[in-house]
């Protein structure tokens, strides 16, 4: 059975997952890792979609880390075509009320992926259902020093004290800038960590680890997620 917005209590506003697995998934079923990227794109979409229907605010997936450009050159290219694809589809997702949003540095990728993001922001600024956020050549550590380095401009041209800067005036400097933190973390595949994924903002995240891997990742394994955070009690470093 699926979970319906009227039955739960405690849904978090803000899902993040690590979309992990596919590679292993391909090398189980002997094929190229391509064809693991491919099965695992078509399921972001599933679940993508799952979230947008059962009330989720929002969801960030990690997509392409700044440590990926390290894989295979034949493999970046075919995670860099799959992009493409995705983004020159991306209607299908506004007529579905969805906001996309990217997160990472974009300014690394190539000229064409920029523009194509671009347009997928523009097409979608005014839908009003899930916010999705797309981390794209991302590093939580990278999103961190860029916000840093913001900051030291501002101080440098005196728009900013030292003494101002604060939690949440960094916080409003990152790629999330006016989005909640995270309240789920998600990662398939097995792996127990959370790989330079949302650093700063899993402060306080509830996280959620399962063997099954990304592909495969339904949304019956979402509500078995959903079922566990809604038993747990969060308390922020209070009693």
């Amino acid at each position: 059975m699926l979970f319906k917005k009227t039955e739960h209590k405690i849904l978090p506003k803000h899902i993040a997952i690590i979309m992990d697995g596919n590679g292993r998934w391909a090398k189980k079923r002997a094929l190229p890792r391509s064809v693991g990227h491919s099965a695992g794109a078509k399921n972001f979409k599933t679940i993508a979609r799952y979230c947008n229907s059962i009330g989720i605010r929002y969801l960030t997936v990690y997509a392409f880390s700044t440590e990926n450009w390290n894989r295979p050159a034949a493999e970046v290219e075919a995670l860099m075509n799959l992009l493409r694809d995705y983004l020159r589809d991306v209607t299908n997702f506004t007529k579905e009320n969805i906001v996309l949003r990217f997160i990472g540095d974009r300014f690394g990728l190539p000229q064409d992926i920029q523009q194509l993001m671009q347009n997928a922001e523009e097409l979608s600024k005014n839908a009003t259902g899930l916010v999705l956020n797309l981390a794209i050549n991302y590093g939580g550590r990278n999103e961190i020093i860029r916000a840093v380095q913001k900051a030291a401009k501002q101080v440098q041209s005196g728009a900013l004290l030292p003494g101002q800067l604060t939690e949440q005036y960094l916080s409003n400097l990152l790629d999330t800038a006016g989005q909640p933190d995270p309240d789920l973390i998600i990662r398939p595949s097995g792996e127990l960590r959370l790989s330079n994924f949302l650093t700063w903002q899993s402060a306080y995240a509830e996280l959620w680890f399962s063997d099954v891997l990304w592909p495969d990742f339904k949304p019956r394994h979402l509500e078995k997620a959903l079922q566990s955070y809604a038993e747990r009690n969060r308390r922020f470093g209070g009693v």
